[in-house]
């Protein structure tokens, strides 16, 4: 019996060929699709890599590779009840905000925006070694962006919550150390561009402060507007006021910040005139208003209305400086 031929496009085939094998892709075509393949790939691995470093991918970042303290934060201090209240949000839901880094060395990030993020994220990890609080979610930022996130951390902490002076001012003259500005000046310029003139002039005040104390003093951002601008301007006066509160805070170092305050506005206080002193065994009236003293070999006595606890803390003061 003869077999059976079917009609195709190219002529008559017996059944064993009715499933041909596909006929074989020319060299040509093959490497063009490869090349186009190859292509599309480097296409999408550069538009990843460029979202990355532009900052519109969010990464997930372990806590330990990210630095806190890459750049200087604008609070000194973090409210112990918000930052309870950003835990329990994590907790609850998870990290709604990505932080901002840029990239450092050896696979490092440094912190530009998010520090309650980070201490809160960190804080959680801590305490319940639960791996979902191990990473952070990040945006990567370049560095040339700094400016511009000093500024926006300034504008929120204005809206949020108030700044202190003696913080504006340690902010500017941190950022500028740190090569973000070319100078204090410039940064108040820009981190409180929309401030009035004076308000910028007292900022500046502040970053003379900080510069002449901010190593010794322990509650710089409690120090109030008024205090602040007569400590620089005494100081603008009498250079060595400086180098006489800088040992006097370094000898008593005060524990409270009504301790550091009273060392501070005892330095803008007038010296009394010298009066001289009586002789062993004499009295003497009030050697300033309200104190009496007398003196014995050996032994001197003070009394009066004046002999309070503010005063015995400053002459407590004055003889540890002595």
């Amino acid at each position: 019996m003869a077999k059976r031929k079917r009609l195709t496009a190219l002529g008559m085939v017996g059944d064993a060929e009715t499933n041909p094998a596909p006929a074989p892709v020319p060299p040509v075509a093959r490497i063009a699709a490869e090349a186009a393949a190859q292509a599309a790939l480097e296409d999408l691995a550069a538009e990843l890599r460029q979202a990355r470093d532009s900052g519109r991918m969010v990464l997930d970042l372990p806590l330990a590779s990210i630095k806190a303290t890459h750049l200087q934060r604008d609070r000194m201090h973090m409210d112990p009840e918000d930052m309870a209240s950003l835990k329990a949000s994590i907790r609850d839901r998870g990290q709604q905000m990505p932080i901002e880094v840029v990239a450092l060395a050896e696979g490092n990030y440094g912190l530009i925006s998010g520090a309650r993020r980070l201490a809160a994220l960190t804080a959680l990890t801590d305490e319940t070694g639960d791996s979902r609080f191990a990473t952070a979610r990040a945006l990567l930022r370049p560095f040339d962006a700094a400016p511009e996130a000093y500024l926006a951390m300034v504008e929120e902490n204005e809206i949020r919550a108030d700044l202190s002076f003696y913080e504006r001012g340690r902010l500017a003259h941190e950022a500028a150390r740190l090569g973000v500005f070319e100078s204090p000046a410039a940064a108040v310029k820009m981190l409180f561009q929309h401030a009035p003139a004076p308000k910028r002039s007292k900022i500046l005040s502040f970053v003379a402060l900080h510069e002449a104390l901010g190593t010794v003093l322990r509650f710089p951002e409690a120090i109030p507007e008024k205090l602040g601008l007569a400590l620089v301007k005494a100081m603008q006066q009498d250079p060595a006021l400086a180098f006489r509160l800088r040992d006097c805070l370094e000898t008593a170092a005060p524990d409270s910040v009504l301790l550091e305050r009273h060392i501070l506005e005892a330095a803008l206080r007038p010296k009394p005139a010298s009066q001289p002193l009586p002789q062993s065994g004499e009295d003497q009236d009030d050697v300033i208003a309200g104190i009496r003293i007398k003196v014995r070999p050996g032994r001197v006595v003070l009394t009066g209305r004046g002999v309070d606890e503010d005063f015995l803390v400053a002459l407590a003061d004055w003889l540890q400086a002595r």
